[in-house]
């Protein structure tokens, strides 16, 4: 008998990791293949539209995300079906980061489970707008609106709290199953690590201009600066900044001696703070589970409702055995298939 197939939905690097490592656990029945999150079927000229506008340029579909995706599965040598073109394949299942951009022609024929990825960006009154007056939640641009279209069979979230936001947002209550997520659920284990520093706080900055979101960084160091009381500063910037401009309004307005990473293991810098701030960032969850003292521009009380689950790091495999049942069960009624593992 001809071994099942799964196409993965790949995007940043954490999406990128979260998928790898659920479907090394499905190894010994499953066959994996990857793509890039990718739109097919009716929205795939508007989205080939915005592409070509580089409107979706700072987004995971484009420029550097997807460079960086493409060499980790080139590194792991991962086959790389992109947007379903390479090998023909019919899968038998669709494991999605976002339901925000999917394959729609694919998503129709095909069972799929929805991952969640880490912290939902806010929704923020033009999310509220797009949500309200549109169909189309990738005109959000990014992640504020996943779940809007309720188009997964089976959604896998993070916590209770999630499962409670992604009803709000419009997913059927019956598709929801708190599994964890990977890269997320076993925090403790950071506290051993490397990074030289001690006894500071860290400022883990968002990128809201890069996603066209109004960021007063002026502002932000300044609050940074009172927070810290004359303790020892690090900034370590989003990815998707522009470096340069980052690291010379720090230079400018933080304090001499303060500390600047483009690069690095945040969380290990999260382990040996003392404070942390950021803006609107899933490392906020990460300090909030090693308990330390969090600013962020959420509601700190909503981000500890949602905190996500602590299980050691078993979210991995217990989403991998969703998809592996999910596959097993007869048809695609999610609800139903949640409702007979219980």
């Amino acid at each position: 008998m001809p071994r099942k197939k799964v196409l993965f939905l790949i995007g940043s690097p954490n999406q990128t990791t979260q998928m790898h490592q659920i479907a090394d656990l499905l190894a010994d029945e499953f066959d994996a293949y990857y793509s890039q999150i990718y739109y097919d079927g009716w929205m795939r000229g508007f989205y080939q539209f915005l592409l070509w506008t580089r409107g979706l340029e700072p987004t995971v579909v484009s420029g550097h995300f997807k460079q960086k995706a493409d060499a980790y599965l080139a590194q792991h040598q991962l086959p790389n079906d992109f947007e379903n073109r390479a090998f023909g394949h019919r899968y038998d299942l669709l494991v999605c980061c976002s339901d925000i951009i999917v394959p729609w022609n694919l998503l129709g024929t095909t069972k799929s489970v929805f991952v969640q990825e880490g912290m939902t960006d806010p929704l923020n009154r033009w999310a509220r707008l797009v949500k309200r007056l549109t169909n189309f939640p990738i005109l959000a641009i990014g992640t504020a609106l996943n779940g809007m279209n309720n188009c997964c069979d089976v959604y896998c979230v993070a916590s209770a709290g999630y499962a409670a936001h992604f009803e709000r947002m419009g997913v059927s209550p019956e598709k929801l199953v708190v599994t964890g997520i990977p890269n997320f659920d076993d925090v403790e284990k950071l506290r051993a690590n490397d990074f030289p520093h001690r006894g500071y706080v860290l400022v883990a900055t968002t990128d809201m201009r890069e996603t066209y979101r109004p960021d007063n960084r002026r502002t932000f160091i300044a609050e940074a600066v009172r927070i810290a009381a004359g303790r020892p500063l690090i900034f370590k910037f989003h990815p998707n900044e522009k470096m340069a401009r980052a690291t010379a309004e720090v230079e400018k307005w933080a304090p001499p001696g303060t500390r600047i990473f483009t690069s690095g293991n945040t969380d290990e810098m999260i382990a040996n703070c003392d404070v942390l701030i950021t803006q609107y960032s899933t490392v906020a969850y990460v300090g909030l589970a090693l308990g330390k003292e969090v600013h962020s521009f959420f509601d700190v009380a909503d981000l500890r409702r949602k905190l996500p689950w602590q299980n050691g790091g078993s979210s991995a495999r217990r989403i991998a055995d969703v998809c592996r049942g999910f596959v097993a069960f007869d048809g695609r009624d999610g609800g139903a298939f949640l409702r007979g593992r219980t």
